[in-house]
């Protein structure tokens, strides 16, 4: 079986498209091959990297990318956005992208406050991430 692409999208491509895309990798490997960008890559934030290792997920290998080292260069079956902003820069006419899906999260990167406090936004939106990659890949699997 041929494998789908699955392009996940936001603006920085420092937490919420990593952590998506690590998620899909770990559960739907099978099926897909996950990728991620930016529409403003930022680098890989530190948080990222230790809320993904506290549930055994290694990302350090990850580096930000910004969307055109995709952009009509590979079919997408599914994009991902998983912030509003990207969505709005997101050329709404992508050549190959076969479904668009928005799945709007919080900034953790801009949470405020003491390294405790921003790792709680980074688990948060990580746990968020984790239920709807798991839901999505249970309602594709029925299709």
């Amino acid at each position: 079986m041929n494998k789908q692409n699955v392009l996940v999208l936001c603006t920085g491509n420092s937490a919420r498209s990593q952590i998506c895309e690590a998620f899909i990798r770990q559960y739907g490997s099978e099926r897909f091959d996950a990728y991620s960008a930016g529409t403003e890559p930022k680098g890989l934030n530190p948080l990222t990297l230790k809320t993904m290792a506290e549930v055994d997920i290694d990302v350090s290998q990850h580096t930000s990318k910004h969307l055109n080292e995709y952009l009509g260069k590979m079919p997408v079956h599914f994009l991902i956005i998983v912030c509003s902003d990207a969505d709005q820069k997101c050329p709404s006419i992508w050549p190959g992208v076969h479904q668009r899906l928005l799945w709007p999260f919080e900034d953790p990167a801009a949470a405020t406050g003491s390294e405790e406090e921003k790792l709680a936004s980074f688990r948060k939106v990580r746990n968020q991430i984790q239920a709807k990659v798991v839901e999505w890949l249970a309602g594709i699997q029925k299709i």
